[in-house]
């Protein structure tokens, strides 16, 4: 028999998706909730004695405690890397469209840089309260949740991505400084990631100056899977999607 901490509070997107629910998330909160989720990733990538990828990060992952204190769930499609592993490339991608990041979803390389995109992904929706609408097709970036964090918070306008539950007038530096590492951790290209432990230290350190954040890329679900690629799963919240084969 296996026991579990009770979480009475249920799951991250139970809160920050709904307009009441989302009004007992105010901003020290969400930061507090943020700053957890990454100490959690950092413990599973670099301070166990396994380093383990969670490959599902996603806000219905996290579960909150009486005190609103993050859990990370759900580990059933995990990754454990072999000692000094740094990544796999792997025909079998399981996961939630919208959370994965492009290298793992188009050529199957997992690394912890796989679960820093997810992260970023969450660390925008808290933020904001908006789910990703996964416009993978869009010929930009611009109408789809990376790329209203990116313009806003270029163009001095922060306060205008901000979840309207907050009901700011002006943006916390601390919320601020976690928009920018959410946008670091969602760019394109692993290498131009963070990893979780200059995540956490960005977000713990208020006085140090970090990089700053390319304007995220779009890339395409469907036509960039080679046309030999196995059969693929992906859960989109609570549907799943299956895809026979690539275009060729």
């Amino acid at each position: 028999m296996l026991v579990y901490e009770y979480m009475p509070n249920g799951s991250l997107d139970r809160f920050i998706f709904d307009p009441i629910l989302g009004k007992f998330l105010k901003w020290r909160k969400r930061n507090e909730i943020i700053l957890g989720i990454a100490r959690g990733l950092l413990y599973l990538h670099q301070d166990s004695k396994l380093t383990i990828i969670h490959r599902d990060l996603k806000a219905s992952n996290i579960l909150l405690d009486r005190e609103l204190k993050p859990k990370i769930s759900d580990f059933g499609v995990a990754h454990i890397f072999e000692e000094d592993q740094l990544a796999v490339k792997t025909n079998k991608i399981v996961g939630t469209i919208g959370y994965m990041s492009p290298e793992y979803v188009v050529n199957g390389i997992l690394s912890p840089k796989s679960d820093i995109f997810s992260f970023g992904v969450m660390v925008l929706q808290i933020l904001s309260g908006i789910k990703h609408n996964f416009k993978f097709n869009h010929p930009t970036c611009d109408h789809n949740l990376f790329g209203q964090a990116w313009t806003l918070w270029t163009e001095g306008k922060a306060v205008e991505f901000m979840d309207v539950n907050l009901d700011l007038t002006t943006i916390p530096s601390e919320l601020l400084r976690c928009l920018q590492v959410g946008l670091l951790c969602v760019q394109k290209l692993p290498e131009d990631r963070p990893t979780m432990s200059s995540v956490v230290f960005m977000l713990s350190n208020e006085s140090i100056a970090f990089a700053q954040p390319k304007k995220p890329d779009f890339f395409e679900l469907v036509s960039e899977f080679p046309g030999n690629r196995d059969k693929e799963s992906f859960s989109n919240n609570s549907m799943t999607i299956t895809l026979l084969e690539g275009r060729n």
